[in-house]
């Protein structure tokens, strides 16, 4: 059921911008639902999977955190190339010894693709990366040419 404000005849020139305002407020309302997250992991089912990914900067890096929890280093794949970081993967689906049937399975399998856009340019020669416990960091310095340059006053 849904609830219309009265509205009186001098207010009818506004009625429009009311009523645009009702469905600003209404969609924000949908995509605030804590409904609408398990849509998202719903969709994840049937299009793969996408790890979580954290990007941050320094004055010296851009650094990429990934959450690939279950993964072998040997499965993950990093490349850059013109300015956009790339890390994809495969996860694949432990096989289990004693002929066991899953009765409900929630981690996500198979391969993913991320790719995100950096937002300085990178020197690519010194490009690092590390995994340990699920997690991988990618350190990207940044160009000598974009870091910030302390200039002495004379």
């Amino acid at each position: 059921m849904t609830l219309i404000r009265y509205q009186t005849s001098e207010l009818a020139p506004w009625s429009a911008v009311d009523r645009w305002n009702n469905l600003r407020d209404e969609l924000n309302s949908f995509f605030e639902l804590p409904v609408w997250s398990s849509f998202a992991r719903a969709g994840q089912l049937f299009n793969g999977w996408s790890p979580a990914l954290d990007l941050c900067q320094s004055n010296d890096n851009v650094i990429a955190v990934v959450e690939l929890p279950g993964m072998r280093k040997d499965d993950i794949k990093i490349s850059l190339h013109e300015g956009t970081l790339t890390i994809s993967g495969e996860r694949k689906r432990e096989s289990s010894s004693n002929g066991e049937k899953a009765e409900r399975t929630e981690r996500y399998i198979g391969t993913f693709r991320r790719s995100i856009a950096l937002p300085t340019r990178v020197d690519a020669n010194k490009v690092s990366a590390t995994y340990r416990d699920g997690i991988l960091t990618v350190t990207l310095p940044k160009a000598e040419e974009v870091k910030p340059k302390q200039i002495q006053v004379s």
